[in-house]
Parts: C-alpha cells; sequence; structure tokens
C-alpha cells in the first residue's frame, strides 16, 4: 500500500515522545571491535530516502549482513525490563539493541555487519507508514540489495529477529531478493487479519491498540490499523494485499515457533513452514516464552551456526540437524525436546471425543440422547467437559471443536475455546503464555458464529479454515454447526491425568487494560448460548494422538 492508498492513515506521534534523538550521521567505534555508523542514509527506488544503523567488526570488510526490519525505532528505547514475566536477565542484551533483534555486540565479534533501519514514514524517515504490505516488502528488498552492494559487505545477506521482525521477512523473501542468503524467521504472524488482528474474525482490540502506538512514531503519517479493522472487518481485499506469497520464499530458512503464543504467532508461524518453497528449511517448535528463548545460549548458538553455513559457507553441524524438532510439554517448563521428520506428523491418529451434556464429559463414542446446556455469554460463565487417560497420551498437533449451538435471543455468538490440562488431582496444569504471563493452557480457539463459512479447499477434517468473506446471522433459538479452529500444541497426558474442553463467551485468559495481550472487547454476545449435544446434534473435539 503506497501514501497515494485510500485506507485511512493517521498523524504520527512526535517522535521525540518516543525518545528519538533526531538525526545524527556519525561513525564512531562503541568499543574496539565494532564501529558504530549512525543514520546512514539509503535511498529507496521511488526515491524515498530512510536511515539506518550499522554495526560492524572494526578493521574487518567481506562480513556479511544481518538486517532486522520493523518500525518500533532502530534507537534501543523498549527495554524487556518493561515487561516482568518476559525472563529476559537484566544485563544480558546489550544497550544497543533494539527491541526485539539480534544484540550487535554478540554479533559483530563473530564477523557480521547488523543494519537496523527506521523503516519508511517511522521516526526520522520519510514517506508514510504502510505495516506488512506489499510496499514495505519491496523496501526490504531495496535494503537488502543496498546492503550487499557496500564495499564491507560479502554481498551476502540474512534476515534475523523476533515478532515483527520475523513477519516482515515472509513478505522479503517472497520478493526474492537475489542476495537474500538466509532468514530466520523467529515467531512470526503470516495471515494478519486470522492471528493478528481478528481471531475467528472477532476483533483483537487489546492488542492492536497497545501495538499502533508502539508503532505511529512519524514525522507523517502511519497506516492506521484501528480504523481499517472498523472499515474491514471481513477478509477483503485489504487484509488480502497483506498476505505474503508463502510458496516463493525459496532461501533457506531456521524457523522456530512456540506452543506458548496463542493469539498471536503460533499458528502463522507453523503454517509458513508447511508452505514455504525452500529445500533447506528447519522447524524448531519450543514450550517456553519468546523473547527469553531467543537471547538463551544456546538459541543464539544455533542462530549463528545455521547463518554461517548459508551466509559463511560453513560447513557444520546445520547438515545434521532434523528438519523438525518439538517440546512435548509436560509441565511448566518442563517437557521432552525430540526430533520429527515433518510437520504436521506423520504418524497422527485423529480420534473424536464425544461432548455429552448430561455427564460434562468426553466420550468415545456418539452420545445417544439429545441434551441442551446453557452459558451467559456475557462474563465468565463456561461449560467445561473433561476426559481422563487410562494411559499416557500425548497430543501434537491442531485440533477441531465442532459444536451446534444457538443464541437464544441474539442474531451472533463469539465463542472462546480452550483446551486445559488436568492433573491426577485434578488441579489445573499451568503453561507459560505470550511472552510474559504464566497462567497459559494447552491450547486455543475463536469463532464469530456469523464467520463460520468454511473454505472447504482449504479446510481438513482436524483445522477447518473460514474465508471471512460473508456474514451469516443466526436465527435466535435455532442451533448451527460451528468448527472452531484450534491452535496446535503438543501436550503430554499421563495414565490418570484429564483433557479439559472450555467454552464459554468471553476470553478465557483477561488481562487489564494496557497489558500487551490479546482481548477482544467489541463482542456481539448477549444473553445466554446454548449448546446441543447427542442425538443429531453430535458436538465433539478431534485431537491428534501420536502413536
Amino acid at each position: 500500500m503506497s501514501s497515494q492508498s485510500n485506507d485511512r492513515f493517521r498523524e504520527g506521534t512526535p517522535p521525540a515522545q518516543g525518545g528519538y534523538p533526531g538525526l545524527n550521521r556519525q561513525s564512531r567505534p562503541i568499543t574496539d571491535d565494532i564501529l558504530f555508523e549512525q543514520d546512514v542514509s539509503i535511498e529507496l527506488r521511488d526515491g524515498t530516502v530512510i536511515y539506518a544503523d550499522i554495526y560492524r567488526p572494526v578493521g574487518m570488510s567481506d562480513v556479511p549482513c544481518l538486517i532486522g526490519w520493523a518500525p518500533y525505532g532502530k534507537h534501543p528505547h523498549l527495554s524487556f525490563d518493561s515487561w516482568p514475566g518476559a525472563e529476559v536477565p537484566q544485563g544480558s542484551v546489550s544497550e544497543h539493541t533494539p527491541f526485539e533483534a539480534a544484540d550487535p555486540l554478540v554479533w559483530c565479534r563473530t564477523g557480521y555487519a547488523l543494519l537496523f533501519p527506521d523503516v519508511r514514514g517511522t521516526w526520522g524517515s520519510e514517506g508514510e507508514a504502510s505495516f506488512f504490505s506489499k510496499q514495505e516488502a519491496q523496501d526490504e528488498y531495496d535494503v537488502i540489495e543496498w546492503a550487499a552492494r557496500q564495499n564491507w559487505c560479502s554481498s551476502k545477506v540474512g534476515l534475523l529477529g523476533v515478532s515483527y521482525l520475523a513477519i516482515s521477512q515472509w513478505g522479503a523473501a517472497a520478493e526474492q531478493p537475489p542476495h537474500l542468503a538466509a532468514i530466520i524467521p523467529w515467531e512470526g504472524v503470516t495471515d494478519v487479519y486470522r492471528e493478528f488482528f481478528f481471531h475467528g474474525g472477532i476483533p483483537n482490540t487489546q492488542f492492536s491498540e497497545g501495538w499502533q502506538s508502539l508503532v505511529s512514531f512519524s514525522k507523517s503519517r502511519v497506516e492506521d490499523v484501528a480504523a481499517a479493522m472498523a472499515d474491514h472487518p471481513m477478509l477483503d481485499d485489504y487484509w488480502k494485499a497483506k498476505l505474503p506469497k508463502l510458496e516463493d520464499i525459496k532461501v533457506p530458512a531456521y524457523i522456530v515457533a512456540s506452543w506458548t503464543d496463542h493469539a498471536l504467532h503460533t499458528r502463522g508461524t507453523l503454517e509458513a513452514f508447511k508452505r514455504i518453497s525452500s529445500e533447506d528449511k528447519y522447524l524448531e517448535v519450543h514450550g517456553r516464552k519468546k523473547w527469553q528463548y531467543f537471547y538463551k545460549d544456546e538459541s543464539v548458538r544455533k542462530q549463528m551456526a545455521f547463518l554461517d553455513r548459508y551466509l559463511k559457507s560453513v560447513d557444520n553441524e546445520v547438515k545434521n540437524w532434523p528438519r523438525v524438532q518439538i517440546e512435548v510439554r509436560d509441565s511448566f517448563y518442563q517437557g521432552e525436546v525430540r526430533s520429527e521428520n515433518e510437520w504436521p506428523l506423520a504418524r497422527t491418529e485423529y480420534r473424536k471425543l464425544y461432548l455429552d451434556n448430561s455427564t460434562l464429559s468426553l466420550s468415545e463414542n456418539p452420545v445417544e440422547t439429545e441434551a441442551t446446556r446453557a452459558y451467559v455469554s456475557t462474563n465468565a460463565d463456561r461449560l467445561c467437559f473433561d476426559v481422563k487417560f487410562d494411559t499416557r497420551t500425548e497430543l501434537t498437533g491442531h485440533s477441531k471443536l465442532r459444536l451446534w449451538l444457538a443464541a437464544n435471543t441474539a442474531t451472533d455468538a463469539d465463542v472462546y475455546v480452550g483446551l486445559q490440562k488436568l492433573d491426577s488431582n485434578g488441579e489445573v496444569v499451568s503453561f507459560p503464555f505470550f511472552a510474559t504471563y504464566d497462567d497459559g493452557i494447552a491450547a486455543l480457539g475463536w469463532l464469530r458464529a456469523s464467520h463460520r463459512e468454511l473454505d472447504e479447499v482449504r479446510s481438513t477434517d482436524f483445522q477447518p479454515v473460514h474465508t471471512h468473506r460473508v456474514l451469516q446471522p443466526l436465527e435466535p433459538g435455532v442451533p448451527v454447526q460451528l468448527d472452531v479452529e484450534i491452535w496446535p500444541a503438543s501436550t503430554r497426558f499421563e495414565a490418570g491425568e484429564s483433557l479439559r474442553v472450555i467454552i464459554q463467551g468471553t476470553d478465557i485468559h483477561r488481562y487489564r487494560p494496557g497489558l500487551f495481550a490479546a482481548g477482544h472487547y467489541l463482542s456481539n454476545n448477549s444473553g445466554k448460548h446454548t449448546l446441543y449435544c447427542g442425538g443429531q446434534y453430535q458436538s465433539y473435539l478431534i485431537i491428534p494422538v501420536i502413536k
């Protein structure tokens, strides 16, 4: 989207309010062995000039360049200390490190240059800022090729970073810059409609509002995502223009996802691994907090090994890496790390567990007798259905919940679904969640009933994909079939432990306004929802059992 687009923009927040120091072109050593070049101008293909900070080893030429691309500001002004619970140890990341980016003091000393731009329309750079757009992907292409031409660069460029710094890699890599040699997208959304701004068609208002405040520092205008969400509640051309062509990605890729980032990066990162065309692609899925895991010593060592192989032609361990590595979770920070050959796992056996309203249980057999139960849709009222496992059982992959549900007095229904693990005493087992929280459950799903239309081409028995193309209002009191996508997870249950399905009309995790978390405050709910089970209304859960 260019600045001539008819879509909505807002005036930027004055950069000084975000600690922006202003343009200050200079070149100076920050240590004996690292040179810092500040506010280097880079002209993009349309003549727009943006500014970048570059860190590189003193006295070394012919070094590969790593780019961290995001709108958060190349001047390090966001500290993980501001996010209690992030578990990034104080002082473990240097003061020169932009938010969610690689640490220059670490990487320059191993023979890499690092380039961090203020992207178009942000901070001191020219133009107007659009996010996740074709324009942004082309801009990143231009900067990749600019870096490759510099006399200090080996002509090989890589991309590295978390969250936005991962999301931006999908679009740039799909443009196929000639000198892009490898990417490490560390937890990055690929479908901003389904995974970021709307969940099952329900607006993700809390997170999007907080995020907008971080990306709005500009001397001109920035894309107004809140306005866009109001103007484009369906998956129309506005959102489709922000979908990267994942199949066009061919460069080597080390993709890292987590089971802990439901409501943001988990789904899209795993979808990318399935869809990109790279011959050399590796997937690692962990159960930890994403920032902590990115900066831990072993993760940095693996990042370097991967980039050394593809940017420095080092013959190293990467050639023997498993295609897929997953952590099967038992409890908080407890689990088994295991190598696999593919994702989803080929030996998955998808089983149905039927919801029984009379016993609030899950059964392997269809329920003969029709029964109903209702819950208040506007508070934390909920229905829960449990099954206790007789033997050790691993659930790894996609799940789906089919419900027959009626809104008693309304023409729509927002449905929130969760999977919980209960220990042998019936106590909830918590997991890390959303980078900073400790109260996560096994998996989450969402669906606005009026968005229930399925994409018949893309949907599978275990992963429904909704078109979000047309609204299908409910008739009050009349049950309809809803297929709720539950995001992928990996959880192990010992004999005597239980799986619980939660169904309710509000967020299962609720955090106070102002915290960075998913939150859906524009609800279509009113009154009660009634769940139908048994007889002609077989409501069931599909689970991914690993044989």
